[in-house]
């Protein structure tokens, strides 16, 4: 009795079209160029997960950075002086307490500054 594959290989081939649905011309309608830009756009996504999470922590520090300058410091200094007062906040809370609770940011940023004086 010999293999056939009609199965396997329709299924395969559904599978990628159902992947590319909504890519324009050929890059939906055609099996090779289907494989190409599914292939191209998981090796994105896989990519864009890590990319994402690097982008995050830069619009944070970015943002923990500006509002620690209205109290008279830097991002750099203002981390130091969180780690001399043992306070474990992470980057994505203290960015959240300076754009939305900016007085209980300011008590943090005081924190911070008096034990870098000390």
């Amino acid at each position: 009795m010999r293999a056939k594959l009609a199965v396997h290989s329709r299924k395969r081939k559904k599978s990628l079209f159902k992947a590319a649905k909504g890519y324009r011309g050929g890059r939906s309608r055609l099996l090779r160029t289907v494989k190409d830009a599914v292939d191209r756009a998981r090796e994105y996504s896989y990519r864009d997960r890590k990319v994402r999470k690097r982008d995050f922590r830069r619009l944070w520090i970015v943002r923990i950075n500006a509002a620690v300058r209205e109290h008279g410091m830097n991002y750099s200094q203002f981390i130091y002086g969180l780690k001399a007062a043992k306070i474990e906040m992470d980057r994505k809370t203290l960015a959240y307490l300076a754009m939305e609770e900016p007085e209980l940011f300011a008590q943090v940023a005081q924190t911070a500054k008096t034990k870098l004086a000390a």
